[in-house]
């Protein structure tokens, strides 16, 4: 046998093989919708490689490329969802949500109304105005004056901070929001990270470069505007130098005179984050830098009462609890008489996290008795109470 010939045919095909790789990755970034003068970048590392590998030798920077290329095609460049601003709409949707909250429910309306004009303004710069319909903010029925522009003015949105205590539901009304505009959700938990890098990404030279969490969000969503929740940025570092890093670079995030030029260390070209709607959350104010509580608008989030709990566990909570495990109020019925007692326990609690782990309590102990033979309904009262719910339930009990 000619082992001479047989080794060069498997170092022919070795190389086949890599050259095969670098032109699929070559193809993948010339289909993308990548920036020309990132692409380019990218483009040179490519042909570098299959160079190499035309000469049959491998190279270890495939995988770092490889990677890098995945990361800007991934980035949806571009790639904007539709808005909706239908006021009706989003309260619909605020009140099937959470209850009450009308003084934070009213600003976001606010807000997105502000911004329905401003999308109706931009449109009417480019598109054919109907002489029989008066522009808006017109009193005479002539046109506004707007500044020339080369394409549809650019909806900047505004920067919420959400402060409140645990429980009121600062987070969940975020979600809330992105669902009234029809756009993504994506959410950054900042509590604890104790290194700038996780928002602005690690160099490509460094050890294990990868994107930040900011570049991550808009790949998770798909799109350059979505919502994106801060969550927790008071609890970002205790270090004091590393939290004033972590504050400069929220700074740049969320001021609207510089994030249309973001940089992440890792892409390493800016990137414009002034499409994405950011909400921050917070328990409190401190350890927040001035500049950064210069550049949002602080919403606070207060205590929920015991009325308010009392309609919020009978309308939002019980039905969610009965669902989840496929139960209706035919199986399992709570007297009128024993909410204040479900409530009271944890009235001092601000939020309502406590309140729904005891209606859950209540509902699988019930479960667990109809499972062993109990008639239904199974009707809990002021007398039986005690044998679903253990008395002293609270955070600090």
């Amino acid at each position: 046998m000619d082992y001479t010939n047989a080794d060069t045919v498997q170092n022919n095909n070795i190389t086949d093989d890599s050259v095969a790789e670098v032109l699929v990755l070559k193809n993948k970034l010339l289909n993308s919708n990548t920036p020309i003068e990132l692409k380019n970048e990218a483009l040179t590392n490519i042909e570098r490689l299959e160079r190499i590998a035309r000469k049959g030798v491998y190279s270890a920077e495939f995988e770092n490329v490889n990677k890098y290329v995945d990361w800007i095609t991934r980035i949806p460049w571009n790639v904007v969802s539709p808005d909706n601003f239908d006021l009706k709409h989003a309260k619909e949707l605020m009140d099937s949500t959470h209850y009450g909250m009308d003084p934070v429910k009213n600003v976001i309306l606010d807000y997105m109304a502000s911004m329905q004009l401003e999308a109706m303004q931009g449109r009417s710069m480019v598109a054919p105005v109907n002489p029989q319909i008066q522009p808006l903010g017109s009193t005479d029925g002539r046109p506004l004056p707007t500044a020339p522009t080369s394409g549809v003015k650019s909806i900047k949105a505004p920067v919420f901070l959400f402060v409140g205590l645990q429980g009121v539901g600062k987070t969940s009304i975020a979600k809330s929001i992105a669902d009234a505009m029809g756009r993504k959700f994506a959410r950054i938990s900042l509590g604890a990270i104790g290194d700038v890098r996780t928002l602005r990404g690690t160099p490509r030279y460094a050890l294990d470069p990868e994107p930040g969490q900011i570049i991550k969000a808009l790949v998770r969503s798909g799109t350059m505007n979505p919502v994106i929740l801060l969550d927790e940025i008071e609890k970002a570092s205790g270090n004091n130098g590393l939290l004033n890093d972590v504050m400069a670079a929220l700074l740049e995030i969320l001021d609207p005179e510089q994030n249309n030029s973001f940089l992440d260390h890792y892409i390493d070209r800016p990137v414009d984050l002034s499409k994405a709607f950011f909400i921050c959350t917070a328990n409190n104010l401190g350890g927040l830098s001035a500049a950064l509580l210069d550049r949002v608008e602080v919403i606070r989030f207060t205590s929920y009462s015991d009325e308010e709990k009392s309609v919020i566990a009978r309308k939002y909570i019980l039905p969610r609890v009965l669902s989840n495990l496929n139960l209706t109020e035919d199986f399992i019925k709570i007297d009128e008489n024993v909410w204040p007692m479900i409530i009271r326990p944890v009235g001092f609690d601000a939020g309502i996290r406590q309140l729904e782990r005891n209606i859950a309590g209540i509902i699988r102990a019930a479960a667990r008795k109809i499972v062993e033979g109990t008639p239904i309904p199974i009707v809990i009262t002021v007398e039986n109470i005690n044998q679903y719910l253990p008395p002293d339930q609270g955070p600090l009990s």
